[in-house]
């Protein structure tokens, strides 16, 4: 492995890494008093969009129609229906943009520019941005009409009521990502910052991003050990499982220093957590931190996993799908989950495998928990049950990762299949003994 390789970055953590001064230097400037609110509002909205125009260019245009188009489509909606109007042109703004992605892949077969997928996945933060914003204005929580100022003419009226909705989408560093934080609590940083500053807070973020330097700097060495996609998913022999474990293991390592440099943007600025809670336990007043890789990496429950992987983006789906749908929530958020994702074959694949597992999962681990009641066979239990959960997972990952038909016939093919379709034939034969165990003997007619 060359030197350069093993201290090669993401683009994004790059311009993370730039921020995360302007971030200190925006919460001194806060706190300190020396802007105004609306000044306040205006910086963070000129900082964003400086941000968005050096890290995706010319790209950057799908990311401003996407925040000043939804905000108009609100303020012209009635607050009934602000979510479904604010919704309908956010997914399908991102669903477009997401085609022609797939139409430079797969029908042009050219490659994909960093600056164009980095665009995209702006624009999914902005999904989660405009669609709880447009929740928190349908359920009241938030006020549309709330900067609403009689001074001026109309333009300006209509400017000093949208700001603070276009600071919130393209604040500077909730841009290229981090945890998603409510309306509510955007506004009361601006407003009153040192409520949510918490002491010793500026430390907790440069620990954090030291950890996401050095998590980054382990997943270039895991590179090294990795096989190639393309391998992994065309072995055909017992070695595959461990190089499937070992690629898996390089992609959520290279989450895991993602999410942990978002977050230490996010606390850098002051909107990290409140005083007097638990910082331990990643929540305060409705804010999740993304990453617990101590929950992710010792849980022997892949239901367990699915709640703990990107905290806010989970809660924000169980939001926005699972609380409000009637019929087969589960299956309805994954589906919707590989939707916002881009609609690759291995993203639907994955997600619609995800949600068969962890239905299975429930149901599996309510059985098999009764039969370990003695401590040395709950210990076998736990350490089997870690073992498949880890095996299911990186299955999963890697099919989410691949790209082509071709590769995902060449996953499902392979021997790694055996793992999540045992998983699911186990959960059909309980559903199958249940039912029968549920029908009334009928009595025999004299």
């Amino acid at each position: 492995m060359s030197w350069e390789m093993l201290f090669s970055y993401h683009p994004t953590a790059l311009y993370q890494l730039a921020a995360f001064p302007f971030a200190g230097l925006c919460h001194y400037l806060w706190t300190s008093q020396y802007l105004s609110i609306n000044a306040r509002y205006t910086c963070l909205l000129v900082s964003g969009f400086f941000l968005a125009c050096s890290a995706m260019r010319c790209y950057a245009l799908l990311v401003l129609i996407s925040a000043f188009g939804s905000v108009a489509v609100i303020h012209s909606a009635g607050h009934q229906r602000a979510h479904k109007w604010a919704f309908s042109f956010q997914m399908s703004w991102q669903t477009l943009c997401h085609l022609g992605l797939h139409y430079k892949e797969y029908y042009l077969e050219e490659d994909v520019c960093f600056r164009f997928s980095m665009a995209l996945s702006v624009l999914m933060l902005m999904t989660q941005k405009v669609t709880s914003l447009a929740l928190d204005i349908q359920e009241r929580k938030v006020r549309a009409g709330s900067s609403f100022t009689s001074q001026g003419g109309p333009l300006r009226r209509y400017l000093l009521r949208a700001l603070p909705f276009y600071s919130y989408l393209l604040s500077f560093p909730t841009l290229l990502g981090g945890p998603l934080c409510s309306f509510n609590r955007f506004q009361t940083w601006v407003k009153n910052p040192g409520a949510l500053y918490p002491r010793y807070s500026l430390w907790v973020a440069v620990q954090k991003g030291l950890g996401a330097l050095a998590l980054a700097l382990l997943k270039n060495i895991v590179r090294g050990y990795t096989s190639p996609l393309d391998e992994v998913i065309s072995c055909r022999h017992l070695r595959c499982i461990s190089a499937l474990w070992t690629s898996a293991l390089f992609f959520r390592l290279a989450y895991y220093s993602h999410w942990m440099l978002d977050e230490s943007v996010f606390i850098a600025a002051g909107l990290g957590l409140e005083l007097g809670h638990d910082q331990q336990a990643g929540t305060a007043d409705g804010v999740l931190l993304d990453t617990d890789i101590w929950a992710l990496e010792t849980t022997n429950r892949i239901s367990v996993f699915t709640r703990s992987w990107n905290k806010s983006t989970a809660q924000w789906l169980r939001r926005l799908i699972f609380q409000r749908c009637r019929s087969h929530p589960l299956l309805a958020t994954f589906a919707f989950s590989a939707w916002w994702h881009g609609l690759h074959p291995g993203q639907i694949f994955g997600f619609l495998c995800w949600a068969a597992v962890v239905e299975a999962d429930y149901h599996i681990h309510h059985f098999s928990q009764s039969l370990a009641k003695s401590q040395p066979w709950k210990m076998v239990y736990q350490a089997l049950t870690w073992c498949q959960t880890q095996l299911i997972v990186a299955y999963i990952m890697l099919a989410i990762e691949t790209r082509s038909l071709a590769m995902l016939w060449g996953l499902c093919s392979s021997y790694n299949s055996f793992f999540p379709l045992a998983y699911v034939i186990l959960f059909l034969l309980l559903a199958k003994r249940r039912a029968s165990s549920h029908v009334a003997p009928q009595t025999p007619r004299s």
